[in-house]
């Protein structure tokens, strides 16, 4: 499978997809420096939203196959300047998140995203499962095997065991 590194504002979703696309329980943490999984690098969004460390982004970005650059449907405001996906080597995704939640503005997200230069876009809930299976499928090379045999298992809704919502005090 193709290695993807996730890049995004805090808390617009980046360690929930990792968990959804893997199949895992979904269970809030806050990422505290670059972790990387079997085929995800993820990022903490500090990293993208400070200028200094956003360039040990950049470096990260070259033990990924492909770049995916997450917005939040629910974001009052895009991160990503117009056309950063060209500074990349790499091929660049756009992954709208949240897109069940309340307030979301799907349409939006997608067009900062575009304005970003991203031509593939894909829409994900985590939660309930929806747009996993298509961000799978890109990331797939021939022989792979994927954590699910079809697009209904893959879309599941997931265990959810806690959410920045309940675990917040």
């Amino acid at each position: 499978m193709k290695k993807i590194i996730l890049m995004g504002r805090s808390e617009c979703g980046k360690t929930t997809l990792q968990q959804a696309l893997k199949g895992d329980t979904i269970k809030y943490h806050k990422t505290q420096y670059i972790n990387h999984y079997d085929v995800v690098i993820d990022t903490p969004g500090e990293y993208a939203e400070t200028n200094r460390l956003g360039r040990a982004l950049a470096l990260y970005s070259y033990e990924a196959d492909v770049v995916g650059l997450l917005v939040n449907a629910t974001e009052p405001y895009c991160l990503f300047p117009p056309n950063c996906a060209c500074q990349s080597t790499r091929p660049v995704i756009g992954i709208v998140t949240q897109i069940d939640a309340e307030g979301a503005d799907v349409p939006l997200a997608e067009s900062w995203l575009r304005l970003a230069g991203c031509e593939d876009i894909f829409y994900v809930s985590s939660y309930t499962g929806e747009g996993i299976w298509e961000i799978l499928e890109y990331l797939r090379e021939p022989g792979d095997v994927l954590p699910w045999d079809s697009k209904e298992e893959a879309e599941k809704p997931r265990n959810v065991l806690t959410t920045k919502a309940n675990n917040s005090k």
